[in-house]
């Protein structure tokens, strides 16, 4: 920090400003510039009051202090444009106009000056003889050291937002949505691993942001210098407890990639395995940390704000990029999720993860199998080829339908072939979908595959975390209806966007103000780039025709789940249970008092009727999923014979 600038209007109030500023100057080294706006109404002698402050200045900072002394009919704009000309660090104003009459007689200054400066503002409690700033900063304090640095790395998170996010002003041009997307980008990416992953939570936000933006973020990457080839080698040596020598034969000087967690090179075992080695930075812990603790604190200020908890839950985001940011740097789970993938892709012969060396992994260390294979674009024409196609589309499926468990980072740089098969690579970023979850996305399909945007609409609601508040139900469905004549008709990969299709169903519904998991988003994320790596293996792969015999064949496990008289009779009991539940939550959707009448009709076929009377619902479901599918085949079946 080298410049702290003070605002004074040298009342006594503004005296105790000015000595907070002057002690984070002193604690800093920094130069310190009183800063006095005087307004253009009045017979005031300048050069004196420039004098006046210039020694008040030297009296409190020495040779680092001085002073600047402004003429202007807007102090609080000019304030904000002399700090900026100053180059100020930190800006510190107190908090007189901030409450009471002075709040509308002086248009709340404070505020102003916060709202519009390109640097820190510490705003100091002055107004009731207490010098409480935004960040207090206590001698001899335990805490010191840490306040000290969250205030540090507090103002240089203000200045990198300071000149991405008001270049556009300050350049005096209008910028397109996407150049500030890009913008965004930059400034997320300068500002470290924390504010890179909440950059991906972020773009997985349907209707939080605008479409550029969510695209923009989609492309964020880590720019920090690589380790040394010593530092890599500390890390291995702290982590094995032995030297290196005793377990590698070589390490690669090269990085195959350098991140802000984790820097990745090729090695060789002592018994010639060839293996790749991630290595977590030495000072990932403490930088996310660090950073964490300041969202932390924004998110208890964001907490009591209404209008912005309405559109997102500041809290609840905090504490899921804590806990994602947490298990990324422990490597351990990165290598549980090999495993568990391993266990998902065990049906596919044509889909595998690299070998993991368990013996040699820990926290900061993972040790795995080199894949020495070629990107898959490049694969040998082949039928092995077409069949991974098929394989990686039935399995993605199968992984948020069905396991619960996806890769949620299926880019084609993450897929590699080698001896004729698709590695899946870099399991540090998964999703999952519980239970629920899947039978409604199911539910989203099926609706989608009948053209029935009424259903559409209802699925919408019922995978909402929260009531939404007064959806115009007839414009929700009119929405779905646009969106299903825009998507349907075509058959072929190359034509259906199945991840835009599941994208835009969440975008629909974030436009009518509906709070949906963010799991949807993601898993739809997921199914956008894992089409297209499917599409490099096979274009003309039928995408119907691969999900619609991956639904057949659940609906036959479902019918041979509930065929045992023992898990009917179960079922049936949770059946009667959730129809309970369902009712009750009927009522509080419709206002219906307990004990009134309430007509329900049943659209479909007599034997769908009869089956909830026999089966109950996981039956029903089975028999709807069964006839979505056979639908399905069909339609696809009538649009091929067409051709």
């Amino acid at each position: 920090m080298q410049r702290v600038v003070v605002a004074t209007d040298r009342s006594k109030t503004a005296e105790r400003a000015v000595a907070w500023a002057a002690e984070l100057a002193a604690r800093y080294e920094s130069e310190l510039v009183l800063l006095q706006v005087i307004l253009s109404n009045g017979d005031v002698d300048l050069a004196e009051a420039e004098s006046s402050l210039h020694e008040l200045a030297r009296e409190i900072a020495g040779e680092r202090g001085r002073a600047v002394v402004r003429m202007h009919a807007d102090p609080p704009q000019a304030i904000v444009d002399l700090a900026e000309d100053e180059g100020a660090d930190v800006l510190v104003v107190g908090n007189a106009g901030m409450s009471g009459r002075k709040e509308f007689l002086l248009g709340n200054v404070p505020n102003r000056i916060s709202h519009n400066a390109r640097c820190t503002v510490v705003i100091v409690n002055t107004t009731d003889g207490m010098t409480q700033p935004l960040i207090t900063l206590s001698e001899g304090d335990e805490d010191t050291k840490v306040e000290g640095e969250l205030f540090e790395r507090a103002t240089r998170i203000g200045r990198i937002i300071g000149r991405y996010g008001l270049a556009e002003r300050a350049e005096g041009q209008t910028l397109s949505t996407a150049e500030r997307a890009k913008r965004m980008r930059e400034a997320l990416e300068q500002l470290g691993p924390t504010f890179a992953k909440l950059g991906q939570i972020l773009s997985t936000r349907p209707g939080l942001l605008p479409h550029e933006f969510v695209e923009e973020l989609a492309h964020l990457q880590d720019k920090v210098p690589p380790l040394t080839q010593a530092e890599v080698v500390e890390v291995m040596e702290q982590e094995l407890q032995v030297p290196w020598e005793d377990v590698f034969e070589s390490i690669d000087p090269e990085p195959l990639a350098a991140g802000t967690i984790g820097q990745v090179h090729r090695a060789r075992l002592e018994d010639g395995d060839r293996v790749v080695v991630k290595v977590q930075r030495p000072t990932a812990r403490e930088e996310i940390f660090r950073d964490l603790g300041l969202l932390e604190l924004f998110a208890e200020k964001a907490a009591s704000r209404p209008a912005l908890r309405e559109l997102i839950d500041i809290p609840v985001l905090a504490a899921n990029l804590s806990e994602s940011l947490r298990r990324e740097l422990d490597f351990r789970q990165e290598a549980s999720n090999i495993e568990r993938m391993r266990e998902v892709l065990e049906p596919y012969d044509g889909l595998d993860v690299p070998r993991l060396y368990s013996e040699l992994t820990t926290r900061r260390l993972l040790v795995m199998e080199e894949i020495q294979g070629v990107p898959i674009r490049d694969a040998p024409e082949s039928e092995e080829r077409k069949e991974a196609a098929r394989q990686l589309l039935e399995a993605y499926y199968r992984q948020v339908l069905q396991d619960g468990f996806f890769h949620a980072d299926p880019h084609p740089g993450n897929l590699l072939w080698w001896n004729d098969k698709v590695y899946f690579l870099d399991l540090g970023m998964v999703g999952e979908v519980e239970p629920r979850l899947r039978e409604l996305i199911l539910l989203l399909l099926l609706a989608f595959l009948r053209e029935d945007a009424h259903f559409l609409a209802e699925v919408m609601l019922m995978l909402s975390d929260e009531q939404a508040p007064d959806v115009d139900m007839e414009a929700l469905e009119g929405d779905f209806a646009e969106f299903i004549a825009r998507f349907r008709g075509e058959g072929s990969l190359g034509d259906i966007d199945i991840g835009g299709m599941l994208e835009e169903m969440a975008d629909i519904g974030a436009r009518h103000r509906i709070q949906l998991p963010a799991a949807l988003a993601l898993s739809g994320k997921a199914f956008g780039q894992m089409q297209i790596a499917v599409a490099a293996l096979d274009p003309g792969l039928d995408a119907f025709s691969v999900i619609g015999n991956f639904l057949l064949r659940g609906v036959g496990e479902r019918l041979r789940d509930v065929s045992d008289p023992q898990k009917l009779f179960y079922e049936a009991q949770k059946l009667k249970v959730r129809v309970g539940r369902l009712l009750e939550s009927v009522e509080r959707m419709t206002g219906a008092r307990p004990g009134g009448r309430m007509q329900v009709e049943f659209i479909g076929s007599r034997e769908i009727e009869a089956a909830i009377t026999r089966t109950g619902r996981r039956l029903v479901i089975a028999a709807a999923l069964a006839a979505g599918a056979v639908a399905w085949l069909a339609s696809t079946a009538a649009r091929s014979g067409k051709r």
